[in-house]
């Protein structure tokens, strides 16, 4: 069964940091597309980051670009969300998100699109706080 655990959340004043953490098991990221997704009161959830293992680009909502970045650690089957300069903006409750791509054209349009309707598989949500 695929369970994804994010953590890492908490509140922080604008300008500062906070790294969020998505803890995988019952599979390894490896063939699957990762996604953060962040969904703050009022508004609908937008993707923030996602990449397919195979499709060699992350995609980047443009409000976060230069500011956060995605990494994975194989050995801890975790995927990170570095977010730096944060701004009262980013405040909202973050997910990660995964789905198994069906082939190299779907794992490119997943880690292009970014789109949370084409992830099925979701972790319980970390809120991010940023005060101004």
């Amino acid at each position: 069964e695929v369970q994804l655990q994010a953590s890492g959340g908490g509140l922080v004043q604008a300008g500062g940091s906070l790294r969020l953490s998505c803890l995988a098991s019952g599979f390894t990221f490896d063939g699957y597309a990762i996604g953060w997704f962040r969904q703050a009161p009022g508004k609908e959830r937008e993707g923030v980051s996602c990449r397919s293992s195979n499709a060699g680009s992350t995609y980047y909502a443009d409000s976060v670009k230069g500011r956060f970045t995605m990494s994975r650690d194989n050995s801890r089957n975790t995927v990170y969300l570095q977010m730096d300069s944060l701004k009262p903006e980013d405040t909202a409750v973050y997910y990660c998100a995964a789905v198994r791509p069906r082939d190299q054209l779907h794992a490119r349009v997943l880690s292009t699109t970014c789109l949370s309707l084409a992830f099925g598989s979701w972790g319980q949500g970390t809120l991010v706080t940023v005060s101004s």
